[in-house]
């Protein structure tokens, strides 16, 4: 699961959890059966198992267990997915305060994500999710492209702001009687010459998908070592 994906679930447990007291209760037994087979698979370290359940339980809209938040982060620890671990831990954490049953579990686990957390932040080859970056694939690295002029919505013209486009100018003369005269700045054109593509429709700029960086986030988990380079 990646970190859109994750941050999904967690708006949407937030919307779904944000009062668990106030929850209708229907279909407990539902969400009984997927915790119990959720935690089944978290005891015999099956994750990625325990990681599905979780989704579904939280995608369902049934009620969710206030220990559920510090299931999930535990889960996505073991994942590796240590940024979304520590957004449900802190969840958890914010809803139960001291009288969660799993409450010394979660200062435990808080402390144990503090290594991963500050490797993330010192890390150049992933974003601050702890998902590897990878080049461009607009741009190819890099990081700026011939594009479509902005500034002149690829006219390779715009209006001359002095005679606001009409190519004349007014002027009050000593017998305040209004004249009219050709712009000089455009030559009674009204419209001038893009200055920033100079007519062509083109301008280099920073490539918008990765926002010049050459670089964008993928759905790989960082182990902030360099890949080996092919030869």
């Amino acid at each position: 699961m990646n970190f859109k994906s994750t941050l999904k679930l967690l708006i949407l447990f937030l919307l779904l959890g944000g009062s668990l007291e106030a929850q209708i209760l229907p279909n407990l037994g539902q969400t009984d059966r997927w915790m119990k087979g959720a935690t089944a698979a978290m005891e015999r370290k099956d994750y990625e198992t325990a990681n599905s359940i979780f989704r579904n339980l939280i995608d369902s809209g049934l009620p969710l267990p206030e220990e559920m938040p510090y299931l999930f982060a535990e889960t996505l620890f073991e994942l590796g997915q240590y940024d979304n671990s520590s957004n449900f831990l802190k969840k958890y954490l914010e809803l139960t305060g001291f009288n969660g049953d799993n409450y010394e579990g979660a200062k435990e686990l808080e402390k144990r994500l503090e290594g991963p957390l500050k490797e993330i932040q010192a890390c150049q080859l992933c974003d601050r999710n702890g998902y590897r970056f990878e080049t461009c694939s607009t741009c190819q690295g890099k990081q700026q492209l011939e594009q479509e002029c902005n500034y002149c919505k690829a006219k390779g013209i715009i209006g001359c702001s002095r005679c606001a486009g009409t190519g004349m100018i007014t002027k009050k003369n000593i017998f305040n009687i209004i004249e009219y005269f050709e712009c000089e700045r455009c030559s009674g054109k009204g419209r001038l010459t893009c200055p920033e593509c100079n007519g062509s429709l083109k301008e280099l700029s920073a490539c918008r998908t990765c926002s010049g960086s050459g670089k964008i986030s993928s759905e790989l988990i960082c182990n902030h070592k360099e890949l080996p380079h092919e030869h």
